[in-house]
């Protein structure tokens, strides 16, 4: 009434009854983080929300160990349908109308096997097999134990598939430049022209965290601190070739191991963050090799040949592009399942249920909400209110430690935290090429081109069958409800 007694503003009501962050999440804070604009409370007391608003426990789901291919299997399926698809390629190109009648004689062979230059054939099928001669030569290393003749036999052997390879690459090569013009012997070697500057001679400056110990991270793993520096370091040739022949012969390196953090331990955000760096890097090196991989097994089956083609030869130009696209896809899918398996995946999967994610808000948004000033000692729940670097931030996920201004903890964050997301994108992927190419093998018209797609499909009905087999496996895993004893986190 006019004249009487006001009580507090609303503003002033919401501001003196919020309570500290350190009773609302449990962290100590210190340096001048709290609630924003924390001078103003009048003293009025506020019941404890640390029953209330407190992080839930993660839970992860069990998943079962699903059969996968050993390295020397996979290399040797991968060069034996490399070798497919290169042969599909010649027939594509040398292919010749052997079936008409005697009186017009187009050919008496089904190829031109006269236009084939074989020392060209032998040097893609040698740099095919180059990831199953290492391989092998890794598996033998391993093997090296047990008595001191057989220690030697199996140097020996070693050597000798290593010379072997390298004189019948050097025996190719020496015809190629012979028979061909500098351009074309150019192609031969231009993925390693590219791969080399890009991926061995430079690497990215800037700081990397060191796994602490309690990571379970292998110790040889461990990424030592850079100086920060926004160019690129030219690093020794000779030391990296050095460094790849000991990684080649050395044992292959261990998967990470997640272990759930104690949410009592005051350095549990420290923890979480540093595993997710650690398993960027290591899933940031595996899509590197995939893409490589299958770009280069792209290039020397279905484009190389194309180089050394003679100018009078006539060959299906968007057939032969259409099988470069194929090839390279199905190398991506097949390379993709083998270095990313199920395990690996719910490990990401893990990491990112426990790194969470911040949503960015506008300015003036939420403006009478408690917010507060972000920590990184601290563990949030979802839904609260966070400044950090003059933005407002709010809480994602269950239990968030990212860090609201890097953008590659969003994108960690939104690329795991669903278990199924990468299997679903390889099944669609190859659902779609294999529909393609059984639309395209209804409408054949021509031999090669029914005889190219039956031997493709042949493949792809593998890789297929394994990406359905471990997707309906783990979809009924991760969809099993848990109980609250349980350590599991039920996938949406």
């Amino acid at each position: 009434m006019p004249g009487g007694r006001r009580g507090p503003s609303r503003q002033q009501l919401s501001r003196s009854a919020l309570p500290s962050l350190q009773t609302l999440v449990g962290g100590n804070l210190g340096n001048g983080t709290g609630l924003r604009n924390s001078s103003n409370s009048v003293g009025l007391s506020a019941p404890p929300l640390s029953a209330l608003i407190t992080p839930e426990p993660v839970r992860h789901s069990k998943i079962p160990e699903l059969p996968l291919d050993s390295s020397l299997l996979f290399e040797f399926l991968l060069f034996l349908y490399l070798l497919v698809a290169l042969f599909v390629q010649y027939i594509n190109i040398y292919r010749t109308v052997w079936w008409y009648p005697y009186s017009h004689p187009a050919a008496s062979t089904s190829l031109n096997f006269h236009l084939m230059d074989y020392h060209l054939a032998i040097f893609i099928t040698v740099m095919l097999a180059r990831r199953l001669v290492w391989t092998i030569v890794s598996e033998v290393s391993q093997s090296s134990g047990g008595s001191l003749l057989r220690y030697v036999v199996l140097i020996a052997a070693r050597l000798s598939l290593l010379t072997m390879c390298g004189w019948v690459l050097c025996w190719t090569l020496v015809n190629l430049c012979k028979n061909h013009s500098v351009l074309n012997l150019l192609f031969l070697g231009y993925p390693f022209g590219v791969y080399v500057p890009l991926c061995c001679f430079h690497q990215e400056g800037g700081k990397s965290q060191t796994a602490p110990p309690d990571c379970d991270y292998p110790a040889d793993h461990q990424q030592t601190e850079l100086t920060e520096t926004p160019f690129f370091r030219p690093r020794d040739f000779l030391f990296l070739l050095r460094e790849n022949l000991r990684e080649q012969f050395s044992s292959p390196p261990h998967m990470p191991i997640h272990t759930c953090p104690p949410h009592t331990h005051s350095h549990t955000p420290e923890l979480i963050r540093a595993e997710v760096e650690e398993l960027k890097s290591d899933f940031n090196r595996r899509i590197k090799e995939v893409l490589f991989n299958s770009l280069f097994s792209a290039y020397y089956v279905a484009f190389l040949p194309l180089c050394f083609v003679k100018s009078t030869q006539y060959y299906d130009m968007r057939w032969s592009c259409e099988h470069l696209i194929m090839v390279w896809i199905n190398a991506f899918v097949m390379l993709m399942s083998q270095l990313l398996p199920p395990s690996y995946c719910d490990l990401l999967h893990r990491s990112a249920a426990h790194l969470g994610r911040w949503q960015k808000l506008e300015h003036g948004s939420y403006s009478n909400a408690p917010q507060h000033v972000w920590s990184e000692s601290t563990i949030w729940p979802q839904g609260v209110l966070v400044r950090h670097s003059r933005s407002l931030y709010k809480a994602v996920g269950p239990y968030n430690v990212a860090l609201p201004s890097d953008v590659s903890h969003a994108r960690f964050y939104f690329l795991f935290h669903k278990p199924l997301r990468i299997l679903n994108l390889l099944i669609w992927i190859e659902s779609s090429v294999v529909l393609y190419q059984l639309y395209s093998l209804l409408r054949s018209e021509r031999w090669n081109h029914t005889l190219s797609l039956g031997l493709i499909l042949c493949c792809n009905y593998y890789v297929l069958f394994k990406l359905l087999r471990d997707r309906i496996v783990l979809g009924k895993a991760y969809s099993y409800p848990l109980s609250s004893n349980s350590l599991g986190l039920k996938s949406q």
